[in-house]
């Protein structure tokens, strides 16, 4: 007779088995939409989650060019980084962002810096794909959706 454990086994590396789930982000609370995509990537959302192994899944986020932030944040809310030269700070703003070239880089910081920094973290950053259309090309993985709007009232703004 085998004796019970009160411990619970941790992940191993090779036994994680790694899902793909697709999001919306069309109309979607920017910080809302990045706790749900963090907490997937990391691997959080499995009873298996271990801290220090990658047990996330991939994500693929479409329309991620079409996030809207709450209240006047989209103008008035600052993003800072240096250059590394004296007086090399630079601040931008979101609205200027998603009027650029890259308009999914809002999305993609805000789930890096929920993301712990190292390599590990550098490894759940590869899982995450965003696109700015609604082509993506993963079909073959057969992801599957997750409506992020209908799990909370307040993760969608306006129609």
């Amino acid at each position: 007779m085998k004796a019970l454990t009160k411990m619970t086994k941790p992940a191993l590396p090779a036994e994680v088995e790694k899902k793909w789930h697709i999001i919306d982000a069309e109309n979607l609370v920017v910080g809302r939409v990045a706790v749900i995509i963090a907490n997937i990537l990391r691997g959080k959302h499995k009873p298996s989650y271990t801290p220090h192994v990658d047990c996330g899944d991939h994500v693929i986020v479409i329309n991620a060019d079409k996030v809207k932030f709450t209240g006047n944040k989209t103008k008035d809310k600052r993003y800072y980084k240096h250059t590394g030269y004296p007086g090399g700070i630079k601040e931008t703003s979101p609205e200027r962002i998603l009027e650029g070239r890259f308009p999914e880089r809002v999305l993609e910081k805000a789930v890096e810096r929920m993301i712990p920094r190292g390599p590990l973290g550098r490894d759940q950053m590869r899982a995450l794909h965003l696109y700015n259309g609604t082509d993506h090309p993963h079909e073959g993985q057969k992801p599957e959706v997750i409506d992020v709007a209908s799990m909370n009232r307040k993760n969608k703004v306006g129609a």
